[in-house]
């Protein structure tokens, strides 16, 4: 009993550690009761066309967003998307696999909206803004889902927020990667 619970300590401090670079990113996950509800803000020092460009790569997440496995369009209709994406979360001994196929609709250059429209975190809405402040862009992502898996109180929404952290980390990595910069906000 003493090795496993040890382990689940040290997945635990290792799901909650948070990279120095990328303490600036903002996340809050509240459980209330079975629904997640989930707020990020992220700034970034990049062009706007680039920070579109990323945050809207849906046939190429897999490539710069390690816990997506597959992501691609299947039905485009102007500014509406049917996107597709599968993926694993894991942090120590757990390991959270989804997959859904979402509705997206492109406000361009301002505002992503999204709702699964089947999949394994039903319902589940979000939206995501380019906002500018003081010089500086914000990706501001809010909205919440209903996970098929009980998310245990406490240490279940730390463990969103870490690894929404790192998501949005992997994100302004690859924003600052195509807009040919190294510095963060």
């Amino acid at each position: 009993m003493r090795p496993l619970f040890l382990a689940f300590l040290l997945a635990l401090f290792a799901a909650t550690a948070v990279s120095a670079a990328d303490e600036d990113i903002a996340v809050e996950a509240v459980k209330d009761g079975r629904r997640i509800h989930v707020r990020v803000d992220a700034p970034v020092k990049a062009p706007r066309d680039v920070v579109w460009a990323v945050i809207t790569d849906y046939d190429h997440m897999a490539s710069f967003l390690p816990n997506v496995k597959e992501s691609v369009v299947r039905t485009r209709l102007g500014n509406r998307l049917h996107v597709f994406q599968k993926g694993e979360a894991s942090r120590g001994l757990l390991t959270i696999r989804f997959e859904n196929l979402r509705e997206v609709d492109l406000e361009p250059q301002t505002e992503v909206r999204s709702r699964i429209i089947s999949g394994d975190t039903m319902p589940a809405e979000f939206k995501t803004r380019i906002e500018e402040r003081d010089g500086v862009l914000h990706i501001v992502h809010t909205g919440s889902y209903t996970p098929d898996m009980w998310v245990p109180p406490g240490i279940g929404p730390s463990l969103i927020e870490s690894e929404t952290r790192r998501q949005y980390a992997d994100i302004r990595n690859e924003i600052l990667r195509r807009a040919g910069r190294t510095d963060k906000p």
